[in-house]
């Protein structure tokens, strides 16, 4: 009976994983990186290589830039992925059992698992991140955050809306249970926040963001990322990546660029990553970047899990 109750006390520690998840656009702060290039001898070779391959000092605009200076998505998008990847490879850490990124935090993720080199990576945010603005700028368009409503009732007014008026209107983003983002034409998101509130949404908040991420809009991004991801060198992971369009753990190369391909238009389903990545064993998350957004998510979408954060200023 002993040897038995050890067993499956074994079984439980053996199952236990460590994951580490990296944010997305949005968590960007003035002076971001600078504590870490001023530090760390490592840290500032990769920072002064980003600026090479963009062809810009990103660093000037991370250390020393505004705020508003940091919104430009063609200076957002790498500057979270340098921020949270530098100091991944920079700092002392475990060993990441699996891992994953909240939109744009896939790309920092995907080299955490040894999928992407730093300098393929940083390549290819640089084209998404102008790819995006590009398809920003074609269309008006907009994305509003939806609190306190089921996931099924916010697709259900989406689709509803998107047919009655002909609108581009999809939830995009599953962040956690009762907060979800949607995401499409401006009218579309005007249209389908009366009916959010009228369903009972505690709040109905359009954001102040640049277009439509992860809806049909964003679709001659998808083409332009889409030609750059088919030549990127993607090599086998040491660990699984739980992609934001199929939240379950993926780990053959060429499934992981479809995946990517797919984000630019697809939901991100931060909620169902992280219950996949639960039923698979994760018992720890470690945030790599700025903020703390992804584990004040984790622990609304699993209150028992240990969290914590590696987030160098």
């Amino acid at each position: 009976m002993k040897y038995f109750l050890f067993e499956i006390h074994l079984n439980t520690i053996t199952k236990m994983k460590h994951a580490f998840v990296f944010p997305g656009q949005g968590s960007q702060f003035p002076g971001m990186g600078k504590n870490l290039y001023d530090t760390n001898a490592k840290a500032k070779e990769l920072f002064e290589r980003a600026n090479e391959i963009l062809g810009f000092r990103i660093s000037d605009i991370m250390f020393s830039g505004t705020e508003e200076d940091l919104k430009q998505t063609k200076v957002t998008q790498p500057a979270v992925f340098l921020h949270a990847v530098i100091g991944f490879l920079c700092t002392e850490h475990g060993q990441p059992e699996m891992v994953a990124g909240h939109s744009l935090g896939e790309f920092s993720a995907l080299v955490a698992n040894g999928t992407l080199s730093f300098e393929e990576a940083l390549k290819l945010v640089a084209i998404r991140a102008n790819a995006m603005q590009k398809a920003c700028e074609l269309q008006p368009s907009t994305m509003a955050a939806i609190l306190g409503l089921e996931d099924a009732k916010v697709e259900e007014i989406c689709a509803a809306v998107a047919a009655e008026t002909g609108e581009v209107v999809v939830a995009a983003n599953f962040n956690c249970p009762g907060q979800l983002v949607i995401s499409g034409s401006v009218k579309g998101i005007e249209v389908a926040c009366e009916r959010m509130k009228a369903a009972g949404a505690k709040r109905a908040l359009v954001l102040p963001v640049g277009g439509a991420f992860h809806s049909p809009l964003m679709a001659p991004a998808k083409e332009e990322l889409k030609a750059a991801i088919e030549t990127a060198t993607f090599n086998t992971p040491n660990c699984p990546v739980y992609q934001n369009v199929v939240a379950k753990a993926v780990t053959e190369p060429a499934e992981i660029k479809q995946n990517l391909i797919d984000q630019l238009t697809g939901a991100v389903r931060w909620t169902q990553s992280v219950q996949a990545m639960v039923a698979d064993g994760a018992t720890e998350f470690t945030e790599v970047g700025p903020g703390k957004v992804l584990q004040g998510l984790v622990l609304k979408i699993h209150k028992e899990a240990v969290v914590n954060g590696i987030e160098n200023k």
